[in-house]
């Protein structure tokens, strides 16, 4: 993953996402608009959007079986203000641990071998634990050793 894979989680469009994944699995017009109970005008909509309802984004997730959703994980990895360490009380599901792609993986690993940013930057803009970071590390030194 280079430098262009991370921008094009910058700005998410997502209904180009959904257009790519339909064209790679060349998935009919016909099971789309069964699956979605949309007409053909609407999932031409859908592509040209940017953004587009969750409960409709999870129905294309289960259709194409593919985590759309990831793609906001993905955003908010590398473009939000690390995590704070004290989280106030919320009723809402509190996430312990993050879960890093390969993806995510490879494009840090790649912005720290080409000097783009250093551990330390990672770190702190990413909110990525210094042991987490140092494992990747590892594991990508042996693997090309």
């Amino acid at each position: 993953m280079n430098q262009d894979s991370k921008e094009k989680f910058k700005h998410i469009h997502i209904g180009e996402f959904l257009k790519t994944k339909v064209e790679e699995q060349n998935i009919s017009k016909d099971r789309i608009g069964n699956f979605l109970n949309a007409t053909d005008d609407e999932i031409q909509a859908m592509y040209r959007s940017e953004s587009i309802d969750t409960y409709l984004l999870l129905r294309w997730s289960k259709l194409l079986g593919y985590d759309f959703f990831r793609l906001h994980s993905y955003h908010l990895l590398l473009y939000s203000p690390a995590p704070k360490k004290n989280v106030p009380d919320t009723s809402l599901p509190i996430f312990r641990k993050n879960t890093y792609t390969k993806e995510i993986i490879d494009l840090i690993l790649e912005m720290i071998n080409t000097g783009q940013k250093t551990k330390k930057q990672i770190i702190n803009e990413y909110g990525i634990p210094k042991t987490t970071l140092l494992t990747w590390i590892s594991k990508q030194t042996n693997a090309t050793s």
